[in-house]
């Protein structure tokens, strides 16, 4: 017999099958509604558990059904603390899976995606967490993405939406642009596509306005989000402190800027610079050396970002045939192109340092350019060494500022090039505009016309939402180089909104990360027609309480989730800057130490786990297998030990005697004491978010009323009654199928949803004593029950009257005694 048999037939045996409880109650749920939030007159105070809505790539897998699990914790504690809790559920369903799935079906999109979001909900309503159903949205819809547009058109008034024509990455699988954050490694993070450069004009959001206010208001985010998560936004926005410099190069009228950190050291600056993608260098270029440079550069359009800026690549460059001068001392620097210098960072030009920079000492090893130290840190010479000096020291070689360190020379840098007109503070970010514009079909069109006299002309808002056409199929979809929409004559062929002639719609889609950076406005008024959200349900609701998700969207979703946040802020819609007061990162579910996947054979499927266990068999077995944040190893998980601790709660709240109501007080008062300290702990540790502990407590009451009902005082004990009841309401937060059906069993006619948290009796709490061990020479002699609020000289005293102390010391005499009140004795003989 197998063991799936073998644990169906023991619960049998127990009159616990999981499968029966999960359809009985389902049933009931949906009838009676119990998750609906309540509307504006319902005067509890208001939660937001909110979970990162999923993707319908298709049925409900195994990190699905943890991440909303942990969610589903919150929501359900929320709930029965007395909250009005909104918890909401939706798909974030335009993307580029479904648009291959057509391709290869020969279908529309939006059949395989919705088909995919009806198995997927199916699969909800089975896992019970407690959605909120009215709510349900879908990206894809138009009366979703109308929004989406309009929400566009008031960037584009704000000038925060905008189109240039630049360098961009280019998958050449998936055909469409990336944005750097969807880069990883130099590969397309959806398709592991090595990525290209291409020069093309493409839309942008400029979240680059945002960068500071970004960065300083994470200290809003401070104790409520992950620390790693916020050293993630940190890094990847990159806010740094220098200098602009400005630098004339020979035979060209404007200087060019640098930007600097370190402007205290351009003294030491003996070449420039330039990215060898970036216009400047096809610029500035000699006409001796441009057959040199382009051949170059089109080696460096074959590299990846990473591979560029990696520091154990051997330098690469090519002289440009020009010098540019040095604005501290006049001295003519020869300027190069290289690939270790991104068009993207500063002014794409670096003036630069070698004896402090280990790249620029690299590039001046390789090509024999000179080294001059202007900092002296009493390292060797890095000429010699190779082994650039880049800390902090005192300033050498370099004039006015000789003799001084490093913040001092600084500022007096900056103030010399400023008396000069050469130079200027300056800050810079590593962050960069959002690049928004897709060449594929199934996402949200981009509302604007282009006329050949009148430009960008955004569409009317009467005539939002500029929806998707629905004849385009199969292989129409397959990628050109271009948005498919380009194609579609029907489509993209209209009359300018502005005068009337012919023009052409934008044929390119959004972003789907522009879809999921406000859907979380919409849950609080999902079937609002005069915006794209009722201002007034946002202020009642927002901002979240708690955001549950994957760390994997540290940077790009939540960076971008917090910048229309700030859009709307500016725009008067909303009354905070900050969306998610607390972020919930879960780890992975992983099998045998290694991620899941079919080339490894180690995948396990959701649907076969919950058809053999039952719902809250799985859901408890996650929940208990670690803290939220850590990797469960499914190797490692004991559904069998789960199983039979939901069968013990089954058991132990069929057999409770006393009747509904009965006095707990009358109980016996040890197991009373057990009930009340397990409340106190679950609650501190649901707070905290260490659901395997509280689960390991609620283990230890059943455990303490199985013995009640066992040894005495018995079933009929109100006190066991009490720990029943307790047990099955804490329960529901983890098994509700289990929790609901144990309820029952308990006479209670309410449904355990509605029943409430259990209060704390703090008389309860107290000790009434405690064990003190007292030891002899180190070792364990006795064990003495005293009162909590013993002294420490009458505690020395009692243990010394201990008989087996007495015994054990022989006579000895006392070196000394240590006491710990009230829990040790250490008694220490002399030798």
């Amino acid at each position: 017999m197998s063991s799936d048999e073998t644990s169906r037939n023991d619960q049998a045996a127990d009159g616990y099958d999981p499968r029966a409880v999960q359809d009985k109650w389902r049933d009931r749920w949906e009838r009676l509604a119990a998750h609906r939030a309540g509307g504006p007159d319902d005067p509890r105070e208001r939660r937001y558990a909110l979970d990162m809505f999923p993707y319908p790539s298709g049925d409900l897998h195994m990190g699905h059904a943890e991440a909303f699990a942990i969610g589903d914790v919150s929501a359900r504690y929320w709930a029965q603390r007395g909250y009005n809790v909104l918890h909401p559920i939706g798909w974030d369903s335009f993307g580029l899976p479904a648009e291959n799935a057509a391709i290869k079906r020969d279908s529309h999109p939006a059949e395989w995606t919705y088909a995919n979001i009806e198995t997927q909900a199916e699969s909800f309503r089975r896992f019970a967490p407690s959605f909120d159903w009215t709510r349900r949205l879908h990206t894809s819809d138009p009366e979703y993405y109308r929004w989406t547009q309009w929400l566009f058109l008031r960037f584009y008034e704000r000038g925060l939406a905008y189109r240039k024509g630049g360098q961009v990455n280019w998958c050449p699988n998936d055909q469409t642009v990336l944005a750097n954050e969807q880069v990883v490694g130099g590969h397309c993070e959806r398709c592991g596509a090595l990525v290209e450069r291409r020069v093309l004009t493409q839309w942008y959001f400029k979240i680059t306005d945002y960068a500071d206010r970004l960065l300083d208001d994470m200290d809003q985010l401070e104790g409520g989000w992950p620390e790693r998560v916020l050293l993630m936004q940190r890094n990847w926005i990159g806010r740094s402190t220098g200098a602009d410099v400005d630098f004339v190069i020979e035979g060209r009228a404007e200087p060019v800027t640098v930007y600097t950190t370190r402007p205290d050291t351009l003294h030491g600056a003996t070449f420039m610079v330039v990215a060898a993608d970036a216009p400047l260098a096809e610029e500035v270029v000699a006409p001796e050396q441009r057959a040199a440079f382009e051949a170059y550069r089109e080696e460096v359009s074959r590299e990846s970002e990473i591979e560029r800026l990696s520091t154990e690549r051997e330098k690469t460059g090519v002289f440009l045939g020009r010098y540019a001068v040095n604005p501290v001392n006049g001295e003519r620097i020869p300027v190069w192109a290289s690939d270790y210098v991104l068009a993207e960072y500063g002014h794409g030009a670096i003036m630069a340092v070698p004896a402090h920079d280990q790249r620029d000492l690299d590039f001046a090893l390789k090509f024999g350019l000179p080294v001059r130290v202007v900092v002296e840190t009493g390292a060797p010479d890095p000429a010699a060494t190779g082994v650039a000096t880049p800390g902090e020291g005192t300033l050498v070689n370099s004039g006015p500022v000789d003799g001084l360190g490093k913040a001092d020379a600084i500022a007096r840098t900056i103030e010399l090039l400023a008396e000069r007109g050469t130079g200027r503070a300056a800050v810079n970010f590593r962050l960069r505009d959002w690049l928004v514009s897709r060449q594929r079909f199934w996402g949200c069109p981009i509302p604007i016309v282009h006329c050949p006299s009148c430009g960008e002309v955004p569409v009317p808002e009467d005539e939002l939402p500029v929806r998707l056409p629905d004849d385009l199929r199969g292989s129409d979809l397959a990628p050109k180089g271009t948005s498919p929409l380009a194609a579609a004559e029907q489509w993209v062929n209209v009359d300018c909104p502005k005068c009337g002639g012919a023009a052409k719609r934008d044929s390119d889609t959004m972003d789907t990360f522009v879809d999921s950076s406000w859907y979380y406005f919409r849950y609080c008024s999902p079937d609002y027609t005069d915006g794209p959200f009722d201002v007034e349900e946002v202020r009642r609701w927002m901002p979240v309480d708690r955001y549950t998700g994957g760390v994997e969207h540290a940077i790009l979703h939540l960076l971008y989730s917090r910048f229309f946040t700030k859009v709307l802020y500016d725009m008067g819609l909303v009354d905070f800057t900050e969306p998610f007061k607390q972020l919930l990162n879960q780890g992975q579910v992983i099998n045998g130490g290694k991620a899941m996947s079919k080339t490894l054979g180690n995948g396990v499927n959701l649907g076969e786990q919950i058809a053999d266990h039952g719902v809250d068999v799985v859901r408890l077995a996650m929940l208990f297998a670690g803290p939220p944040e850590d990797d469960i190893d499914w190797a490692d998980v004991s559904l069998q030990g789960m199983t039979k601790f939901l069968a013990r709660v089954h058991r132990v709240a069929s057999e409770v005697a006393s009747a509904p109501g009965a006095d707990p007080a009358a109980g016996a008062r040890a197991l009373r004491r057990v009930t009340h300290r397990t409340i106190e702990e679950v609650t501190g540790l649901v707070e905290a978010t260490r659901f395997n502990v509280a689960i390991a407590r609620l283990m230890e009451l059943v455990s303490a009323a199985r013995r009640a009902i066992d040894s005495g005082p018995g079933a009929a004990d109100p006190a066991v009654r009490e720990a029943a009841e307790t047990v099955t309401v804490l329960l529901s937060l983890f098994a509700p199928y289990t929790a609901e059906e144990a309820w029952e069993r308990l006479g209670r006619t309410a449904p355990v949803v509605t029943a409430g948290w259990p209060a704390v009796d703090p008389a309860l709490l107290v000790q009434e004593s405690v064990t003190c061990v007292v030891q002899v020479a180190g070792k364990v002699r006795d064990r003495l029950e005293v009162a909590p609020g013993i002294d420490a000289g009458e505690l020395e005293a009692l243990a010394l009257a201990s008989e087996r102390v007495v015994e054990a010391l022989g006579g000895a005499e006392i070196a000394k005694v240590i006491v710990r009140a009230p829990k040790i004795v250490n008694i220490v003989p002399r030798r």
